[in-house]
């Protein structure tokens, strides 16, 4: 039985997944915080403690994400494209795009027929439509995070917010509070304006269903349906979007 173990350390969150003959046994999620290594280290302990599992008994580690560097005790480093691919490929073996949303970046992957990557375009220059975007927009509302989702559903018309920069569309926010438009109609506006930028991400990599949505904001089922209706076609969740990536590191890992 071959025992892998891919590390997916992000901007917000750093992931571990431990998997045994292509099957997952265990996962953890933890703050990446000021000490990614620190991070990875204890996500990938906490991991094995849930599965039963001792270090010496895993055959491989892969490290990816955008502190991968850090990861000291990993065999090697694959991107988190490629790791994206492989693990939304074994969730749905008939996607054929993955649409990821992480704290600080988007990505928009298109696959080929037999699961390799064709094409891909990433937003990391800009917070723009990612979880960090969010959490702007839910200070400025006095609104909690989680509960965004469920309070844009109750909007019958999403407010216009025009900008995609994050500190304008926060002003743009603020004026509409002060206008006194419902809060559920500028958080649903909110929504539909990621779902238009990621969007014209989409477009521009020409990727196809069916769509896969990765990440934390996957989560969101607000932003789930903005996109859903700018795409005409439905997205497909993983159970726990946001460890995807680590668990395509540890299919890289049993391949290696």
């Amino acid at each position: 039985m071959k025992i892998t173990a891919g590390i997916d350390v992000g901007s917000l969150t750093t992931d571990a997944v431990i998997v045994r003959d292509g099957k997952i046994l265990s996962f953890r999620i933890l703050p990446t915080g000021s000490n990614p290594s620190a991070a990875a280290l204890s996500a990938y302990n906490e991991s094995l403690k849930l599965a039963g599992i001792k270090m010496e008994n895993v055959n491989s580690v892969i490290a990816t994400g955008y502190g991968r560097d850090c990861v000291d005790f990993a065999n090697r480093t694959v991107t988190e494209i490629t790791c994206h691919a492989l693990g939304a490929r074994r969730l749905f073996p008939q996607a054929a795009s993955v649409i990821d949303i992480g704290g600080q970046d988007c990505k928009v992957i298109r696959l080929a027929a037999d699961g390799r990557v064709e094409d891909f375009i990433m937003n990391d220059k800009c917070a723009a439509g990612t979880g960090r975007f969010l959490e702007v927009m839910a200070d400025a509302l006095e609104t909690n995070l989680e509960s965004m989702g469920e309070l844009s559903e109750k909007s019958k018309e999403g407010a216009r917010i025009t900008s995609t920069c994050t500190v304008f569309a926060e002003s743009e926010v603020i004026s509409l509070v002060s206008k006194g438009t419902a809060k559920e109609d500028i958080i649903r506006g909110i929504h539909e304006a990621i779902g238009e930028r990621v969007y014209g991400m989409i477009r521009r990599v020409r990727a196809e269903a069916p769509y896969v949505i990765t990440g934390g904001v996957a989560k969101n089922k607000g932003v789930r349906t903005a996109l859903e209706m700018r795409l005409n076609s439905p997205l497909l969740v993983p159970d726990e979007p946001q460890i995807v990536g680590a668990l395509g590191a540890a299919i890289a890992a049993g391949e290696w």
